[in-house]
């Protein structure tokens, strides 16, 4: 691969953004804009301000904006919709050159509604019935008020669709089935007669009869009409909550598919929808409906997520939590991209809590990672602080009077290198990662206790902070795309905390390793099955096979550790002796299989003196290591002190040959760099999420060109060094820094 000429170079990045209606290749960075001074989706005309503020963002060097029609106020009476607001909006947004992406909002419904079918209100699990109030007061699954929905967000994309302007349709912002707070506690989604029957049609479908649904309950049902939705957990895994709980993820997607038909019905080409958090982060367990990012992604044209890494009803997120949140979206929306539905602009308030001030580097650094995580479209929220008692002052990118913040300019600087490259990046796509980590729904159903759930997510995210802290790219998979076989794709595959597994999925892995792959998972996989029923043997469904080891005994000591065996070679002998951390149970191994050597044993002293602790087994023409804790866990916990936890895991990623594309010295596993590829160019975007500056040297691997590259952001061409190992490139990052490097193919 031989590097364009410079002067080539400078012609892509200089290239024309001037909007011209049907334009493409198109990537949207811009803002969420309320309408100023006439609030969104009302009948208002405040045209002069509109067009003040749209020139402004334009001027900043944003492309797009996203404007939000609310259903409560544009449909007073039923089939009268009041969307002369969307009409103004969208042309004065076409003559400031900006495309507009238009959100509906759908969790207040119009007041005729709870008059016209007073049976549609949401029932706690404790039979209350939810009235009028901010957050969704009706239910979904009742036949008339899906239809009123339906026929509102035709008629809005519609409407829109008429204008040259309009650039997609969001039809759902942080999909859930009602608000996750009211009167101060949690409610467990709808348990109205409309639900509980849609409910019972899902199970008919799973099961087929009565007789199998009373089988894998442990009930003797006579009728359809007699299961019950169940309203409370149990101290054990069972079947009718994990049935829930799965229902419940399947029913928001089916309802945002519903919205997605209406909207291409009659509307724009492109539909989307994003969650308010990625899948990875968050519990299914919450019966208020925590969306499946990989199910959701499958029935729009695009999905997303919210990004507010200095949100104020949380601790500030850190480098790791961030990107692992960004490529837990990457991963479950695979080949087709994903977007920001909504990305952090202003200082995070809520009621009383603030958090910290956002910056101009923020904004840029947030921006840029979204990028190198194959972005394809960025929302900031918002242009105006809200206005919402709960947020009141919060999250805007300008002054009350105004005046364009440093940190708006910051993004309206990267806003405008994207939108004047717009050729160069729609095409780019990040590269194949060579690592997965299992996202596993039933992991945090075992037991069915909050517990579960909150060590399923430190598990994953131990193992993806081994990863990040040496620049290794890491996707997540899901179980369904276990079964249809994309684990093939990996070098190495981690489970974390799967304490319940489908037969179909263990059959999968075994296939997997047979062919040359390589697993590790922590303690007790498939102890139950995706019934809640435990195996005869740990690991269960068969996999003790494939680990060449099962369990014998099972302690919960206060602090565990595992000693390294003193003979280890390669990438594990640096653990050589060391004690290496657990966490929550010491699962003691025994030897079944002939293939099988033990890395290290728990210690000799004590109940279990000795016993295998870690086990290593080929299986195939791949292997399989089975660890008899949970490190991952302790290394997420305290990445300090349980360090060697974090060594183990990246010493048994480098064991199946996985390395990062680029090897970083220095940077303290704060500084990483994702590569981005298209057919005409290579993009390199390394980043220092630290707040102190870092001075790093990249290894590249051979083959990778030397020059020229050139800086996105100053112009300005950069040569690597050629070594004897690849080209290496040093680099002084300034504190919370970004460098983006750009080189061009050529064409054969």
């Amino acid at each position: 691969m031989r590097a364009l000429a410079i002067g080539a170079l400078a012609c892509v990045l200089v290239s024309s953004s001037a909007f011209q209606p049907g334009q493409r290749p198109f990537v949207p960075v811009g803002v969420w804009y309320d309408g100023g001074t006439a609030p969104a989706g009302l009948p208002a005309d405040d045209r002069e301000a509109w067009t003040r503020d749209l020139q402004a963002i334009r001027a900043l060097g944003f492309n797009s904006i996203r404007f939000e029609v609310d259903w409560a106020r544009v449909e007073p009476e039923r089939g009268s919709y009041r969307l002369e607001a969307l009409d103004r909006l969208l042309t004065v947004a076409g003559q400031a050159g900006l495309r507009v992406i238009v959100q509906l909002s759908t969790d207040a419904a119009p007041e005729w509604l709870s008059r016209t079918y007073p049976d549609a209100r949401v029932v706690t699990d404790e039979g209350v019935r939810i009235g009028s109030r901010a957050g969704p007061a009706y239910c979904n699954d009742h036949a008339g008020v899906r239809a009123a929905l339906e026929a509102f967000i035709e008629a809005a994309s519609s409407r829109a669709a008429r204008h040259q302007s309009v650039h997609a349709v969001d039809v759902w912002s942080g999909p859930h089935i009602v608000d996750p707070v009211w009167s101060g506690r949690a409610v467990p989604t709808c348990f109205c007669p409309h639900s509980v029957r849609r409910f019972r049609e899902w199970l008919k479908a799973k099961y087929g009869t009565l007789d199998a649904l009373s089988r894998a309950w442990n009930r003797a049902f006579g009728s359809w009409d007699e299961p019950e939705a169940p309203r409370h957990g149990t101290a054990g895994s069972n079947t009718r909550l994990i049935d829930w709980q799965t229902f419940v993820a399947v029913k928001l997607r089916e309802d945002l598919q519903v919205r997605a038909r209406a909207a291409s019905s009659r509307g724009p080409r492109t539909v989307v929808s994003h969650s308010d958090a990625p899948a990875i982060m968050l519990s299914p367990t919450p019966g208020y409906g925590i969306p499946d990012d990989w199910w959701m992604s499958q029935v729009v044209d695009r999905y997303g997520m919210a990004i507010y890494p200095k949100h104020a009803s949380t601790t500030s997120w850190e480098a790791v939590r961030l990107a692992a949140a960004l490529d837990g979206i990457r991963s479950a929306s695979g080949d087709r991209g994903w977007w920001a539905g909504r990305l952090q602009a202003g200082q995070g308030v809520t009621g009383e809590r603030t958090r910290s001030p956002v910056s101009a580097a923020d904004l840029r650094l947030w921006g840029w990672a979204a990028l190198s995580r194959g972005a394809l479209s960025i929302s900031y929220y918002t242009w105006h602080s809200t206005g919402s008692p709960h947020a009141s002052d919060g999250y805007g990118m300008i002054e009350h009077d105004g005046t364009i913040s440093r940190h708006a300019r910051a993004a309206g600087e990267f806003a405008g290198i994207i939108s004047r490259n717009a050729s160069l990046f729609a095409p780019l796509t990040p590269r194949a990662s060579r690592v997965a980590i299992l996202y596993n729904r039933l992991s945090y159903m075992a037991g069915s206790s909050a517990s579960s759930a909150d060590a399923a997510r430190d598990s994953m995210l131990g193992f993806y902070r081994a990863m990040f802290e040496r620049n290794i790219q890491a996707d997540f998979i899901h179980t369904d795309e276990i079964l249809a076989g994309r684990a093939a794709a990996y070098s190495a595959l981690f489970l974390g905390h799967s304490l319940m597994l489908p037969h179909g999925v263990a059959d999968a892995l075994k296939d997997y390793v047979r062919a040359g792959g390589t697993i590790v998972s922590e303690a007790r996989p498939a102890w139950n099955d995706d019934r809640g029923e435990a195996s005869v043997r740990t690991s269960g469904v068969g996999l003790d096979e494939v680990f060449g080891a099962r369990e014998k005994l099972l302690r919960s000591p206060g602090r565990i550790e595992m000693i390294a065996e003193a003979d280890l070679d390669g990438p594990l002998a640096p653990l050589a002796g060391r004690s290496i951390p657990g966490r929550w149970f010491a699962s003691h191994l025994e030897i079944t299989g002939p293939a099988a050597r033990v890395l290290a044993r728990f210690p000799a002293s004590g109940v279990g003196q000795g016993d295998p602790a870690t086990v290593v087994s080929s299986y195939g023409s791949g292997r399989a290591i089975l660890i008899g804790s949970f490190p991952a866990a302790a290394f997420e916990q305290d990445p300090i002190e349980a360090r060697q936890a974090g060594d183990l895991i990246a010493g048994l990623a480098a064991l199946a040959g996985v390395a990062p594309d680029v090897r970083i010295d220095g940077g303290s596993g704060f500084v990483e760099s994702r590569f981005l590829e298209s057919s005409a160019a290579l993009v390199l975007i390394a980043i220092n999420h630290a707040e102190t500056p870092q001075k790093v040297t990249m290894h590249f691997a051979p083959g990778t060109p030397e020059a020229i590259w050139q800086n996105m952001e100053t112009g300005t061409a950069v040569s690597f060094v050629d070594g004897p190992d690849g080209p290496t490139y040093t680099h002084a990052f300034a504190p919370r820094d970004v460098l983006v490097l750009m080189i061009g193919k050529e064409i054969r």
